[in-house]
């Protein structure tokens, strides 16, 4: 009697923890939901271009200029040239299986929220083309999954973060065009960076000390 009690409530357990653990992917893409849902809710949206985005759908795979893994995770946001304008959400920082995130030829206007400092699966950041205005948060040094960062023709200001000079696999990062102040980088990853992506910042200087309030 004692042994088939165990038996059953072993079996009760199995069954308990196969569905904690489905749940956790559903759980995982309700967060991607609220993340996306969070930033359509702060843009204006005059062409309709994110109307598929429905926040009573639990699955963002359905909705048109996402794209998804396995998981039902987001993974690519391909939102570039689409009128849209408005904030960025802090909320994107929580779309942790984001590879590229794409909102070049906007009129996105606002900071870039130092949240996305938190998506370390991110290998494309591309703001180009924008309103963009404030400091270039210090948090972006920890993409270190981050290969291409695209901040150039916005209205960017302060210095360059010292940070973004220790991303190991950074192989593009153009700033050009904006009105960024201060020393231009030389070390870690910078050395490798052409002088072509800081052009048109006219208080950004070669050599010189970090000057955080420049």
């Amino acid at each position: 009697m004692a042994l088939a009690a165990g038996r059953t409530l072993s079996t009760v357990a199995s069954v308990l923890m196969a569905m904690a653990a489905a749940s956790l992917p559903a759980a995982a893409a309700n967060t991607d939901v609220d993340a996306l849902t969070a930033l359509r809710k702060g843009l204006q949206d005059p062409g309709n271009a994110l109307s598929s985005w429905s926040p009573n759908l639990v699955d963002p795979c359905t909705w048109i200029y996402v794209t998804c893994d396995g998981d039902n995770r987001v993974t690519r946001l391909d939102l570039g040239n689409l009128k849209l304008s408005g904030p960025l959400a802090p909320e994107l920082g929580q779309l942790d299986r984001l590879q590229y995130m794409a909102l070049y030829g906007n009129d996105i206007q606002g900071a870039i929220p130092s949240e996305l400092g938190g998506l370390a699966s991110l290998i494309s950041l591309d703001l180009r083309g924008n309103g963009i205005s404030g400091h270039i948060p210090a948090a972006l040094g920890n993409l270190k999954s981050l290969r291409i960062l695209r901040l150039n023709n916005n209205r960017l200001t302060g210095p360059i973060p010292r940070e973004l000079a220790g991303l190991p696999n950074l192989q593009v990062a153009d700033l050009s065009s904006n009105d960024l102040c201060g020393a231009i980088p030389m070390d870690g990853v910078f050395a490798n960076i052409p002088r072509s992506s800081f052009d048109g910042n006219p208080r950004l200087h070669q050599g010189g000390d970090y000057e955080p309030n420049c």
